[in-house]
């Protein structure tokens, strides 16, 4: 499989999804841009409870410039932060967006690579490959590629699939083998953690049950994301009313519209971030003349698109039982 390593394409490692060399120059405030197109991550367009990101931001710091010197603590770091939280709360988009604020942040000490693991690609049905997978993942292919930088992010999404709970797992429906993985995965984490203080694993899961408690132990902070509520709504939606005006300078009356905001965001109480995220391409499609030319878009237009959002939403995980399980 060809993927993109920097400005060139390359074919990476089995369990290696992308591999991204961040503008050394950016600050917290730059996009993290991929070559492969993919869209960019700004660290102030993350709306995150009062406080989270700095915290998040100067974690990562501690972490990257002093773990080694703090490794003689009887508590010294581990070099691994966990996002937990429902689907569509920001968590991946966090973890990218943490990256690209610490490669401004510590731009002046060397570059941060951004690696982003496919847990996925390392289960095998061959007996014992999983863990060779796994093995080859972080003792050889990880340091490989993060070789030529000070610093390195690497965010493995879905975590769960990576370490999955040797409690939960039965032998019955899961062999032997996906526990030799797991217990894989713990020892070469450890080794990473030892070899590599340079390295910060940021990952995450809808699924904190599902991930083996001792990786769950061995963060150095579990962190919460819920579905955004009051003013946090109301920024996302005024953001993105934004957004849109960047691209139809036209539509800055009506994205300005007094109250409209508050209006829309009292809206979406209970949605995620991702759902209310579609309210502009949803208001763009509402009638045929906005649909050829944006620029027509109205207030009535956003109203009506929020609430056939509201009126479509998907319901909650826990309300299915998907997030407690």
């Amino acid at each position: 499989m060809t993927h993109h390593h920097g400005d060139h394409e390359t074919d990476l490692p089995t369990g290696i999804a992308r591999v991204i060399r961040l503008d050394e120059g950016g600050g917290p405030d730059a996009e993290m841009r991929s070559p492969a197109g993919h869209t960019p991550v700004n660290w102030n367009h993350l709306y995150l409870p009062e406080g989270r990101k700095e915290w998040l931001l100067n974690h990562a710091v501690v972490s990257l410039l002093h773990r080694e010197r703090l490794s003689p603590l009887r508590g010294a770091p581990h070099g691994m932060l966990l996002f937990v939280g429902p689907p569509g709360t920001g968590k991946s988009t966090a973890a990218r967006g943490l990256a690209s604020a610490v490669a401004g942040e510590l731009a002046d000490h060397g570059g941060t690579t951004l690696v982003e693991v496919d847990p996925h690609a390392l289960p095998s049905d061959l007996l014992g490959q999983s863990q060779r997978n796994v093995v080859r993942l972080l003792a050889r292919a990880l340091p490989e590629v993060i070789a030529g930088s000070r610093f390195a992010v690497v965010v493995v999404d879905e975590v769960e699939s990576f370490a999955t709970s040797r409690r939960a797992a039965s032998f019955d429906t899961n062999p032997a083998d996906l526990h030799r993985a797991t217990d894989a995965v713990l020892s070469g984490l450890d080794q990473l953690a030892r070899d590599h203080p340079h390295v910060l694993l940021v990952a995450t899961t809808n699924f904190p049950e599902a991930v083996d408690a001792a990786l769950l132990s061995r963060a150095d902070l579990v962190v919460p994301f819920d579905r955004p509520d009051g003013e946090l709504v109301v920024r996302i939606v005024r953001d993105s009313l934004e957004e849109l005006t960047k691209l139809w300078p036209e539509l800055e009356e009506v994205a300005g519209t007094p109250g409209l905001a508050e209006r829309l965001g009292g809206l979406f109480g209970g949605m995620d971030g991702r759902q209310i995220r579609k309210l502009t391409v949803t208001a763009l499609s509402s009638r045929a003349e906005v649909a050829r030319d944006p620029a027509q878009l109205r207030v009535d237009d956003l109203l009506a698109a929020a609430r056939s959002l509201v009126d479509a939403k998907i319901p909650a995980m826990e309300e299915i039982g998907g997030w407690s399980r």
